[in-house]
């Protein structure tokens, strides 16, 4: 189930084949990194990597694993993963819609994260903010532009956010989820129920983590 929020509430409850009619949401465009100097192959510098250790005998090997096996205790049946609550973030981070630019910013920065879910005063989602949009990088390097800078980091969230922004429900199919996000463009959706009572965020980086780790990510069963 998906979810489109706003922010006067609620706008969509159903599929996600007519996510792109309810909500005008844009394509995002992917974060690019600031090229400050063209590559200068001068600049490379060799380096002297350590020898490797020698590996150690098969008998010693066999008794490491077994000692790291002892560490982990009992291992549980793999379960495939299927739906959102399997890979999503539930201790999402998020922020508030009157928030400085600024200051949300640098509480991305600080998390490590390209997205946060915006929340009004009730704690429900009305948008999502991308660090990509706080920082449009036409601006950086210009010297003539550092007041329009300086402007958009005194702006609100609600300002800058993504909003309505599409939300899924954690009991919906990753293929479904994967689907929404490559026709959206977006990094991942808030995961909330019908209202927009945040439970989590799912990002392409979960499902790709998903994929990588073990059990196994099953999509097509």
């Amino acid at each position: 189930m998906f979810y489109v929020l706003g922010p006067d509430g609620p706008i969509y409850r159903g599929g996600p084949a007519q996510l792109g009619q309810i909500a005008p949401v844009r394509r995002v465009q992917r974060p690019q990194a600031l090229r400050t100097r063209s590559a200068d192959t001068n600049d490379i510098v060799d380096q002297v990597l350590p020898e490797p250790a020698p590996a150690l005998p098969r008998s010693a090997q066999e008794a490491v694993a077994a000692y790291a096996a002892t560490e982990k205790g009992p291992q549980l049946e793999r379960q495939p993963l299927e739906l959102v609550r399997d890979v999503m973030t539930h201790d999402a981070l998020t922020v508030p819609a009157d928030m400085r630019v600024n200051d949300a910013w640098q509480i991305l920065a600080e998390h490590r994260v390209a997205q946060a879910p915006v929340l009004n005063a009730q704690g429900r989602v009305v948008g999502l903010l991308l660090r990509a949009d706080m920082a449009p990088l036409d601006l950086l390097p210009t010297p003539g532009a550092v007041q329009e800078a300086i402007d958009l980091a005194r702006r609100p969230v609600h300002a800058v956010m993504i909003s309505p922004v599409p939300a899924v429900a954690a009991d919906t199919a990753l293929r479904r989820l994967a689907g929404v996000l490559l026709d959206t463009g977006l990094p991942g959706l808030p995961v909330t129920d019908e209202l927009g009572q945040l439970a989590g965020f799912v990002s392409r980086t979960d499902i790709l983590r998903a994929v990588a780790a073990d059990p196994p990510l099953d999509l097509w069963s």
